[in-house]
């Protein structure tokens, strides 16, 4: 047995690779491999919020050369899923989780994400909640398993989150999943995936949410048949319209405090990458502690737009969209810097201490409210 660090580091990620369909497939990857291709791809942000954490994945065996079959994968239909519901407590622990009422335990727009203020009769839950929803029951969900994608994983990275709300969310309710195959594209030496999950409510089928997420596979390109790259989308072009940063002065800046447990408060919301959270897996990673979870730092970017630009109205959000750019260490300060254009909010999220960019990206809001 191994009792080195790194021994124990890998026996407990390979604790993560549960549920590869194959076993053939299993014996040929190494216990680390097994981890990173059996991750719902709402966890696999691990390598894209540092470049860095790429060393923490190539000390695995080298995997079989990728071989991508577009046919095969698009046409790929995931398990059904099995419904898991979601409480209060739920909400409240994530709306904690990414900052709620850190700075001020009776924050006027925030309290009512914690506690049923004045009355109200249940709590408000962030729309950035909607980001847990992929990975609450991964059954079927796990691309490793897609006929016809061999990619390897060892340069897998998670590299942006489209959400979008079609209703408030109740403070508590039994969901179902739909996963799909939303894209597939090739770039030359990567290709790219894209999984949507769509939400519904159990009992009345109406739709809740959809998270889409964006998965670069380098060195999988280069599968395309013609001259011309393939691509393909089966979603309207209009919802990755990406946004620059704007060179003019914000409309808001928000400046917020991470905590040195932040990162083991929201893993209580069900993501529990143990680089987020285990100092070995994070010194393996070349990190000197675990980092916070991309998704993470999306939730305090949404927040500090809702108090910002929405008067603390978490319904007037209808998409949100994040590119993750860089890690966030739990303790550090992030300055979301917000450019209001129409009913599109750009933003870009910066770690003060070190004056880096973590994260861009933009959120189209129902309406502008009216005090702007």
């Amino acid at each position: 047995m191994d009792s080195t660090a790194g021994g124990r580091a890998r026996r407990r990620l390979g604790l993560v690779g549960r549920s590869l369909a194959g076993e053939g497939a299993g014996r040929r990857q190494s216990e680390f491999h097994l981890a990173l291709a059996s991750l719902a791809p709402s966890q696999l942000h691990l390598a894209a919020e540092a470049r860095d954490s790429i060393s923490l994945i190539a000390m695995a065996s080298s995997s079989s050369a990728a071989r991508i079959d577009p046919e095969l994968v698009i046409s790929h239909k995931f398990l059904e899923q099995e419904s898991f519901s979601y409480s209060e407590r739920d909400a409240a622990i994530y709306a904690l989780g990414v900052g709620a009422c850190a700075g001020d335990a009776v924050d006027e727009k925030e309290l009512k994400y914690v506690y049923h203020r004045d009355g109200q009769r249940s709590i408000e839950v962030l729309p950035t909640f909607a980001a847990l929803f992929p990975f609450k029951n991964n059954k079927g969900f796990i691309i490793a398993d897609v006929p016809g994608l061999e990619f390897d994983p060892k340069l897998l990275l998670h590299g942006q989150q489209y959400i979008e709300i079609y209703k408030p969310f109740p403070s508590s309710c039994s969901v179902k999943n739909k996963v799909t195959v939303a894209g597939l594209h090739d770039k030359g030496k990567a290709a790219i995936i894209e999984i949507e999950t769509t939400s519904y409510i159990e009992e009345s089928g109406e739709a809740l949410c959809m998270n889409r997420s964006t998965i670069y596979l380098r060195g999988s390109g280069g599968f395309s048949k013609s001259s011309k790259p393939y691509s393909y989308a089966n979603y309207p072009a209009d919802q990755v319209s990406s946004s620059s940063v704007p060179k003019n002065k914000p409309s808001a800046i928000y400046e917020d405090q991470t905590h040195q447990s932040q990162a083991l408060l929201y893993r209580l919301s069900g993501d529990y990458n143990p680089l987020h959270s285990d100092p070995v897996v994070a010194r393996i990673a070349g990190f000197n502690r675990p980092i916070l979870h991309g998704l993470c730092t999306l939730g305090f970017a949404a927040r500090a737009i809702i108090r910002s630009i929405c008067n603390g109205d978490p319904t007037a959000v209808r998409t949100i969209f994040g590119r993750f750019l860089l890690h966030v260490f739990p303790g550090e300060s992030l300055i979301t810097e917000m450019w209001i254009e129409g009913p599109k909010v750009i933003y870009q999220t910066k770690v003060k201490e070190r004056n880096k960019a973590v994260l861009s990206g933009y959120v189209m809001l129902k309406h502008i409210p009216s005090s702007l």
